[in-house]
């Protein structure tokens, strides 16, 4: 990255590990599951390659870290964080827990998959004209898109105010969370600035990770980075400063 992107605050999402639910296809919102032996794993080969001084998420950049309440993404947290709990590093100086960036309730459709839930609803006599789209249409007995927007938009309110003052690199000001497959999607689209049922097909595995800032250090263009380029190895750093 350019020496300006780097100075640019970042906001890293996470998604928490595979779980037997996720593995199955069902829909998981308020269930506590925990993750599985491979969804633990996955986590772990994420801190490893991306975590730690000098790599894409550096603990000593990070000064907050929001999390999902719900115990598959504590877990993950935990997991991503376990080699910088005892180390003197801003990374664990504010842990919030909030609802605000918890998975969308799917209500009576928890636990369900996909094609479940649809054939629910038709024998309900619903969705006769169009097949059901839950960034749209929500979840009986759940959510509905506009709750789901008004908690992301003032989570991404919070954010910006803890990043506003710092866009030139004053101070770091990176932020890390920790959360789930379906938000963390709608939280992306809301980002941009875009509705929550505005059609941008993305997907997000267990464990990935996600990378938004903003284009030209302005608070008021955030943006998504289809590509990010990793940080230099110190040996890297030493052979392109030969080489200049």
């Amino acid at each position: 990255m350019s020496d300006r992107e780097s100075l640019t605050p970042r906001v890293f999402l996470v998604r928490h590990g595979e779980t037997e639910w996720a593995k199955s296809g069902r829909f998981t919102g308020t269930t506590e599951i925990g993750l599985t032996a491979t969804g633990a794993q996955q986590v772990s080969s994420a801190a490893a390659t991306l975590i730690g001084p000098g790599r894409l998420i550096d603990p000593s950049r990070v000064v907050r870290v929001i999390v999902s309440p719900r115990r598959r993404a504590a877990k993950t947290c935990e997991i991503l964080l376990k080699d910088f709990s005892s180390r003197p590093t801003r990374i664990w100086d504010d842990v919030t827990y909030t609802e605000d960036i918890a998975e969308w309730d799917y209500g009576d459709y928890e636990g369900c998959t996909d094609q479940e839930i649809r054939n629910l609803r038709k024998k309900k006599g619903l969705d006769l004209e169009k097949e059901w789209y839950i960034w749209r249409d929500g979840c009986e007995g759940g959510e509905s898109s506009k709750q789901v927007t008004e908690r992301l938009d003032r989570l991404i309110s919070q954010i910006k105010d803890i990043q506003r003052p710092y866009m030139n690199g004053e101070a770091s000001a990176d932020v890390l969370i920790v959360a789930h497959g379906l938000i963390n999607r709608c939280f992306v689209k809301r980002w941009l600035g875009f509705a929550v049922d505005f059609d941008l097909p993305m997907i997000f595995a267990p464990g990935a990770v996600a990378v938004l800032s903003y284009k030209n250090n302005d608070i008021d263009k955030p943006a998504l980075h289809v590509g990010v380029a990793l940080p230099l190895s110190s040996d890297e750093d030493s052979v392109r400063g030969a080489e200049q």
